[in-house]
């Protein structure tokens, strides 16, 4: 499953906010201590958003996860492809948190944890429904795994 359109906007949004002040901070400094010339430097961080916006939604797509029959698979990733499998069997919490932002915009976060740190998992961004329905799910697969039914 794809991840819903929130998490981009959140993600755009953060982006706006950082580099429009950095924008800013980047042209009237130099504008008012050097002259107006070097208020060009503002152009830097202004690409550098235009950049990110565009790689924003590259990486937001690239997130997929499937709940299989005996795991988890989680992957994302647009140069660097990373996949992420984690068994039913493995998991011993699994948790959805939500940051004020996340609240604001209706998304949440499912974090898994198993004994070894290296599989930990996230999936950002899923509407607060959807992640107590999987919270629910995987953690009933993984009690029953673990008991070996």
């Amino acid at each position: 499953m794809a991840l819903p359109p929130g998490l981009l906007k959140v993600r755009r949004l953060m982006l706006v906010v950082w580099l429009g002040l950095l924008t800013l901070a980047a042209g009237l400094v130099p504008g008012l201590l050097a002259g107006p010339g070097w208020a060009a430097f503002a152009l830097l961080p202004l690409a550098l958003l235009v950049w990110g916006w565009v790689m924003l939604e590259r990486n937001w797509r690239s997130w997929r996860y499937a709940e299989r029959s005996d795991d988890l698979l989680i992957s994302r990733g647009v140069l660097w492809r990373e996949e992420t499998v984690v068994p039913y069997g493995r998991m011993q919490l699994v948790e959805v948190t939500s940051g004020p932002l996340e609240r604001h915009f209706g998304l949440a976060s499912v974090q898994l944890h198993t004994a070894a740190a290296a599989t930990d998992a996230t999936i950002p961004g899923l509407v607060p429904a959807e992640a107590e329905r999987l919270r629910d799910r995987l953690t009933e697969l993984g009690e029953a795994r673990s008991a070996g039914l």
